[in-house]
């Protein structure tokens, strides 16, 4: 071989060997995303991915072979919080210039591999997406229990008693940041914190439920999300974003309701292709676009849509006109757009933008709690303005509405039941024509009808200055004074002060007052044949606090419960 041959041949084998290194790919980071369904894994990669997999078993492990591709990132990857996933390694690989991955598994699953392309803002490059399932828990069923008969209950609620049952569904999520503010604050963590304080203070609000379609921080595909809500038999779907725009100057907040046309505003279609955009992050099917699915939703329209598109337009209404006394408003009336978390055709369902979060001074105003605060409290006074007026059948908002029946039995009295009912006795007697407080034993009474007022987010505590509160106790067989001062949460002391008591001597039979204002909260057991109006009255208390105190969805009773008599 001559020498230029030779040298040619040299610098042919260097240049294969250096461009086959520059084409090498890099595994650049592992981020992992459990949720309560399957646990996702990214692989973050400098260009597409290029793999094969396989399983193995004795233990349980899935293997992923990454082409050409190199290590950038710390392994192995410890995983906490997923039933699925433990640990992520590295192993031999099986040819040169290949890069073996070990993902050790709990159990047996069928894996989900897919690649995605970088985002067109530049915040992600090349992934590939590994979705491992998890194993399906069987329920256990659990026998009702049995039904009182009619005839043994003191109220008839001839409405129902359900829950009203209010899915919250905070936006984007995992690897799904949704839109990002000038300082890189990210939308999905805003929507989690409001969706959480609106869930708080719907499930502080006796006869309703909050139903979040996401409890952390992973992602749930779009019509995954209705299905959520519909499996909870929910009444409503609210779902909680913070806009995006691409240019700074856009603010306010808005409130979004389903139109199957496309949308008529450049915001509206901004926010459909950018849900778009988030269904690919997510690596799930785009629900809405597309001809096959136009035509599927005009057919279900003229089936089912009329009357959720009507009520959801009315909550929309109403939470708009709250927001509109805690922030700036973007539009005054609720907007239309194509969006897939709206079209669910049996579940009324809204859309709520709290603000713009591409605008330098929105973004600074949705991450400060006390902002967070007031938005939650509009969204849950709107949706609870629309159910006092509009309660679903079967429910207690309804009974509530409607009014509810008692039957008198031995022992009560006007001022008892009403107590028990947290209504006034002149209300009760106007509401059954009563002319005298006489009642007799049997007779049904009619409560009338009252709705809940807005539960209001957390304020600091208050030292507040009561005037004294005086009940009356008769002394039963058995009572002295150290048992009598602990069933109320008062001194023997005060009781024997304010009945100038010369003796710790009672007789069977005796008045005691007893002063209960400021005293501390005492533990009652439940004993056979107590409800609530008579446990409140025993303790000079309001039915309403009691529930309170222990967070009652319900005024059913059992016997040997623990019950927190509040101080006041």
């Amino acid at each position: 071989m001559s020498l230029r041959a030779f040298f040619h041949t040299v610098v042919f084998g260097v240049g294969l060997l250096f461009s086959t290194w520059l084409s090498a790919n890099e595994l650049e980071g592992v981020r992992v995303w459990p949720a309560p369904d399957e646990t996702r894994v990214v692989l973050d990669m400098q260009d597409k991915a290029q793999y094969s997999y396989f399983t193995l078993t004795k233990p349980d492990r899935l293997v992923v072979d990454l082409k050409k591709t190199t290590l950038k990132t710390k392994l192995p990857v410890t995983v906490k919080n997923s039933a699925i996933l433990s640990k992520i390694r590295s192993s031999g690989a099986p040819e040169k210039g290949t890069y073996r991955l070990v993902f050790e598994i709990k159990t047996g699953t069928t894996p989900k591999l897919f690649t995605l392309d970088p985002t067109p803002d530049g915040h992600y490059s090349h992934r590939l997406v590994l979705d491992l399932p998890h194993k399906k828990q069987a329920v256990k069923a659990v026998a009702p229990a049995p039904k009182k008969p009619v005839a043994n209950q003191q109220a008839i609620l001839p409405y129902g008693t359900d829950d009203i049952i209010v899915a919250i569904d905070p936006g984007h999520g995992g690897e799904d940041p949704g839109s990002i503010g000038p300082t890189r604050k990210y939308e999905k963590n805003v929507n989690m914190d409001v969706s959480r304080k609106v869930a708080a203070r719907i499930n502080a609000t006796p006869g309703m439920k909050a139903v979040l379609t996401r409890t952390g921080d992973y992602f749930v595909n779009l019509n995954k999300r209705s299905e959520i809500a519909r499996r909870n038999k929910a009444h409503l779907l609210v779902s909680i974003h913070a806009d995006g725009f691409h240019k700074p100057q856009p603010r306010g907040a808005s409130v979004w309701v389903l139109n199957t046309r496309r949308a008529n505003s450049e915001i509206g279609r901004w926010l459909e292709q950018h849900e778009k955009q988030s269904e690919l992050l997510g690596g799930g099917d785009v629900l809405s676009g597309g001809n096959d699915d136009q035509y599927l939703s005009m057919a279900v329209l003229d089936l089912q849509f009329s009357h959720s598109q009507k009520e959801g337009y009315d909550v929309a209404t109403r939470v708009l006109r709250e927001m509109s006394k805690v922030t700036t408003l973007h539009k005054s009336k609720p907007e239309h757009a194509s969006l897939a978390v709206l079209k669910s055709p049996d579940i009324p369902s809204l859309l709520v933008e709290t603000g713009f979060i591409t605008n330098p001074q929105e973004e600074r105003l949705l991450n400060a709690r006390s902002h967070q605060n007031k938005l939650a409290d509009a969204v849950y006074k709107g949706i609870l303005s629309y159910f006092n007026e509009k309660p679903p059948e079967g429910t207690l908002f309804a009974s509530r509405k409607q009014g509810v029946k008692h039957k008198v039995t031995s022992g009560q009295s006007l001022s008892v039941i009403a107590n028990k009912y947290g209504v006034s006795v002149s209300a009760l007697k106007s509401a059954n024509n009563l002319k005298s407080n006489t009642l007799r034993i049997g007779q049904v009474l009619t409560i009338p009808g009252q709705v809940p007022a807005a539960s209001s987010a957390p304020k600091s505590s208050t030292v507040a200055v009561s005037s004294p509160k005086i009940i009356t106790h008769t002394v039963q067989r058995g009572e002295f004074l150290g048992k009598i001062a602990s069933q109320y949460g008062v001194t023997v002391s005060s009781i024997r002060q304010a009945n100038n008591l010369r003796s710790d001597e009672l007789a069977i039979g005796q008045k005691l007052k007893i002063n209960v204002s400021g005293r501390k909260a005492v533990q009652h057991t439940v004993q056979r044949g107590e409800f609530l109006g008579k446990i409140a009255a025993r303790y000079g208390v309001s039915v309403n606090s009691l529930r309170q105190a222990n967070k009652l969805r319900s005024d059913k009773l059992a016997v040997g419960q623990k019950l927190t008599i509040p101080s006041s």
